[in-house]
């Protein structure tokens, strides 16, 4: 496994854990959440980008692709 595919994976399962504390989910609440309404494709297609921000804006950001994608959380 290369470096950048280590970071990508750190970088996920940060966002993940800081998606489920934002949003008072359990870890694995929020990674099946996530999975389902296409968050986490959106953080692997974008990582180059949403690495460079904040976990705020990266929650957010997860946040409005969920509910694009039929996601009921706010």
């Amino acid at each position: 496994m290369s470096n950048q595919e280590q970071n990508q994976i750190r970088y996920t399962v940060a966002c993940v854990n800081e998606f489920a504390r934002a949003k008072s989910l359990s870890k694995t609440q929020a990674f099946l959440y996530l999975l389902e309404h296409k968050a986490l494709d959106f953080l692997t297609e974008f990582y180059d980008v949403e690495h460079t921000l904040s976990f705020d804006d990266a929650v957010s950001d997860m946040t409005m692709i969920c509910q694009k994608n039929g996601g009921k959380i706010q």
